[in-house]
């Protein structure tokens, strides 16, 4: 900071005329009185350059110019990082001195003051806004003390915070939504995630450095970590809800299935075989009424002739049987087929649900931070 102090010494006047037209001198400030006059704001020793002397003129006006580095206290608000905004302020003042004995006075009017920024190196990361001023006394010990007080409003310029802390936030967010066209039934979504919420991770351990330490208040860029890293987990516990209802064993399916479980009821081995007899006779009787097969039950016949037709009738019985059993089979696998697939669509539309849902719990909190950030910029 370029420091310029300027003031009246009655003692140090002379005729320019007596001194050889001699108007000017430089005197060392060892030499002459100078006023006390501090920065409150002082925490620390900075390392200014050593000017050992200052200039007085005929007049008695002395200037003290010298450029000094300020290591001063300042209240930070970094709720808005790194869209933020922060004003710092240099109080000028007179330690010993009351206003009766020193009094304080802007060199230059307070507006060319604010919009001054010729001086400033507009090259890092700030970017000066304005620099207001005011003078205003102090009662302290029964005195007033003249004070100035300059407000130095600065800006902090987001664009590399966002390229490397929000663009890869954001990507990675986007490829996990996009993992969610992955197909739910195979394990390579939840590896995928897994991989993703692992990456987000050492990420974050890497970029704690570049975010400001506070105990006060918590950036609100932390909270958009920490709810993006939540956002991981709930898509991951997400996908593995769905993995797990698609891999429900058989018993799983038919306990919630309405279906199955009347195949249950209605699919013993006791129903099974007294329909089996039931169909085996019915057909037999069918094929007899039909002419199928003319069977002779007359008492005139011989013995072997009686037994002939009845162990026919026992093998076709037998066949019978085999095929309504290999028929109850076939429509068993069906209906378990189908089952299970009207289950695997159940599936599907949960997915599909909860992934809607995941949407709107990202487009809600999107919009809100995105919203909090520009109230705080434009602020």
């Amino acid at each position: 900071m370029w420091y310029r102090q300027i003031w009246k010494d009655e003692f140090l006047v002379w005729d320019p005329a007596e001194f050889d037209g001699i108007n000017e001198i430089s005197l060392s400030s060892d030499a002459i009185w100078v006023p006390d006059i501090v920065i409150s704001e002082f925490v620390d020793v900075g390392r200014s350059p050593h000017i050992p002397y200052i200039y007085v003129n005929s007049s008695g006006t002395v200037k003290n110019y010298k450029p000094i580095q300020v290591v001063s206290a300042c209240d930070l608000e970094i709720y808005a990082f790194p869209f933020d905004r922060q004003n710092c302020t240099l109080t000028f003042r007179s330690w010993l001195h009351t206003v009766k004995e020193v009094d304080l006075a802007l060199w230059r009017s307070a507006e060319k003051i604010s919009s001054d920024k010729r001086e400033f190196m507009d090259d890092g990361e700030w970017e000066l806004l304005s620099v207001p001023s005011r003078y205003e006394q102090l009662h302290l010990g029964g005195g007033d003390y003249a004070q100035i007080q300059f407000n130095v409003v600065i800006r902090r310029r987001p664009l590399l915070y966002v390229v490397s802390l929000l663009i890869p936030s954001i990507f990675l967010m986007v490829v996990d939504v996009i993992s969610f066209y992955l197909p739910p039934n195979s394990g390579t979504r939840i590896t995928f995630k897994t991989s993703i919420l692992l990456g987000y991770t050492v990420f974050r351990v890497n970029m704690t450095d570049e975010l400001p330490a506070t105990a006060i208040k918590t950036p609100l860029i932390g909270v958009f970590f920490a709810v993006c890293m939540a956002l991981l987990i709930l898509s991951l516990a997400k996908s593995i809800l769905v993995v797990k209802l698609l891999h429900h064993n058989e018993e799983a399916v038919k306990e919630m299935s309405v279906s199955a479980c009347l195949l249950d009821k209605y699919g013993s081995s006791s129903h099974s075989f007294n329909e089996s007899s039931f169909t085996s006779v019915k057909t037999l009787e069918d094929m007899d009424q039909y002419g199928g097969i003319e069977l002779d039950f007359s008492p005139e016949e011989d013995f072997l002739s009686l037994c002939e037709p009845q162990e026919s009738t026992l093998q076709l019985e037998k066949v019978l049987q085999e095929m309504v059993s290999l028929r109850y089979y076939l429509l068993q696998e069906e209906s378990d087929s189908s089952t299970q697939s009207d289950w695997v669509a159940l599936c599907y539309k949960v997915d599909k649900l909860l992934f809607r849902l995941y949407l709107l719990i990202l487009l809600v909190y999107t919009t809100t931070l995105l919203s909090l950030w520009i109230y705080w910029g434009s602020a």
